[in-house]
């Protein structure tokens, strides 16, 4: 079965970056360089946080702006991306309505969700989830 990462429930992020240490943690790295999911303020601890990742659309923008064919639509939403194809434009980045694609400046390329569910297993508040896509 698919699967995808789910936002739960936006207003339990506490804005630890938990989900985006352990999403860099793919490449062996530490720090947030490369991570595929972002939090970001929404204006101060009032108005809490915005998770930025992929919500697996069924009709990627993504993907109808990439010239070379590199972002493909994957099964059960979202996409994949082959780097080899990639020539670095960016339009993914701008094409994406949700600002869910990042740029991974030492590969100079996507850095693009691969719907691994690690994040949600370090997620304290279970903010994000693996979910079936049905």
């Amino acid at each position: 079965m698919v699967k995808r990462l789910s936002v739960v429930d936006v207003d339990l992020c506490v804005g630890c970056q938990s989900c985006m240490f352990a999403c860099n943690r793919r490449f062996g790295e530490a720090g947030l360089g490369r991570s595929a999911i972002h939090i970001q303020s929404a204006g101060g601890i009032e108005r809490g946080f915005v998770v930025r990742v992929c919500r697996s659309c069924p009709d990627p923008p993504c993907s109808k702006v990439c010239p070379t064919g590199a972002l493909t639509k994957r099964e059960g939403g979202g996409v994949r991306l082959t780097y080899s194809k990639c020539i670095a434009c960016g339009n993914c980045v701008r094409g994406c309505t949700l600002g869910a694609i990042f740029w991974d400046v030492e590969l100079d390329k996507p850095t693009v969700c691969v719907y691994c569910g690690y994040c949600a297993g370090f997620c304290p508040y279970g903010v994000i989830r693996m979910e079936e896509v049905a």
